[in-house]
């Protein structure tokens, strides 16, 4: 199956899960970089079709999944999916196999090309904390393949959080009943200031207002792991860029902040984008095409990294070059959301 701006297929991955997937062709050949997309919580790759060919169109092909238990992954109704896929069963030790299942799938495909990890919101958390098992996780070597992660809007912690005893009692039910489905609400006037795709988001038949306990039980326990411990395992050699908006009301740019603070990585940036809400790649007024350039910016200066890359230049010295230039602050849009960064 294909159209004119991908190609569609349905691989097995882990636990001989049948995953929806989706691969945009960079408009070079070959493409000077492949991302593997990781998409958030009640959600599917397919809200991303007017933000994956911005990347493919400069040179950077796209490779993105629906997540087990989501999209077309946990819903089809064409015989395609696994007989045991449901939709929000899940949970995270699933969802790091899934990822690193994505990675190699990559690395097979695009040999010699370089890798970069990037998720939003839920799916943001998770290459975060993919990531940050370290070089001695379970994941090492397919981490020394990564040259770079990006994560938007993560969710480490909700913007409101919920009470600690609440939180208890669904880290015990979730042991009993995993794949019980509680109501999640997430209130599509806080996505984007574009009505037309809040509207789109609560009419799209693969958009559930639920979870299962044990899928939404780990996402908040290890978002919340990951700010407390996890982070002092990201391998340092490993770049990292965070975007988020400072007027997200569904997971916490605060936390993106403490997250960038702490962790040890050589090169980690943090772009807030002033009034931007949780999906930044939805935002009108050019916010979503800035949102692309600075990833791409991202993306073109850590061409070379790599643990495998930085093992070999280490060995043989060689003169310093000059930085690539980072992108200057664009100026504030009409709908007041402009990106404002920190770097270290």
């Amino acid at each position: 199956m294909s159209t004119e701006a991908f190609t569609e297929s349905w691989l097995e991955g882990p636990k001989a899960t049948q995953f929806y997937t989706r691969t945009y062709p960079a408009s070079t050949s070959p493409p000077k970089a492949v991302v593997v997309f990781v998409h958030g919580f009640a959600e599917h790759i397919g809200r991303y079709s007017h933000f994956h060919p911005i990347l493919a169109s400069r040179g950077i092909s796209v490779f993105a999944y629906d997540q087990r238990g989501f999209g077309l992954t946990g819903q089809d109704t064409t015989g395609k999916k696994s007989k045991s896929s449901a939709y929000g069963k899940t949970s995270w030790k699933e969802q790091m196999l899934d990822i690193d299942w994505a990675l190699g799938h990559v690395k097979t495909s695009f040999k010699g090309v370089p890798i970069f990890l990037m998720g939003h919101s839920m799916g943001g958390g998770e290459v975060l904390g993919f990531c940050a098992q370290g070089e001695n996780g379970p994941y090492k070597s397919t981490l020394s393949s990564l040259s770079g992660v990006i994560s938007t809007s993560p969710l480490i912690l909700t913007t409101t959080p919920a009470p600690k005893f609440q939180l208890w009692i669904g880290s015990k039910l979730s042991a009993i009943l995993p794949s019980t489905l509680i109501p999640v609400g997430v209130k599509a006037e806080q996505l984007s200031h574009d009505p037309e795709v809040n509207g789109a988001y609560l009419k799209d038949p693969l958009v559930k207002q639920s979870g299962s306990l044990k899928g939404v039980s780990d996402m908040l326990a290890n978002g919340e792991k990951l700010l407390s411990s996890d982070y002092a395992n990201w391998p340092k050699y490993l770049p990292v860029l965070i975007l988020h908006g400072t007027e997200d009301k569904v997971t916490s740019h605060k936390a993106s902040k403490e997250l960038q603070s702490k962790l040890p990585a050589d090169f980690k940036e943090l772009s807030l984008y002033e009034g931007g809400f949780h999906e930044l790649q939805n935002e009108p007024d050019g916010v979503k095409e800035k949102l692309a350039d600075e990833i791409i910016a991202f993306i073109e200066k850590h061409l070379s990294t790599s643990a495998t890359y930085v093992v070999q230049t280490e060995m043989v010295p060689v003169e310093s070059s000059t930085e690539p230039t980072i992108p200057t602050e664009a100026s504030v849009e009409p709908t007041g959301v402009s990106p404002a960064r920190a770097k270290m």
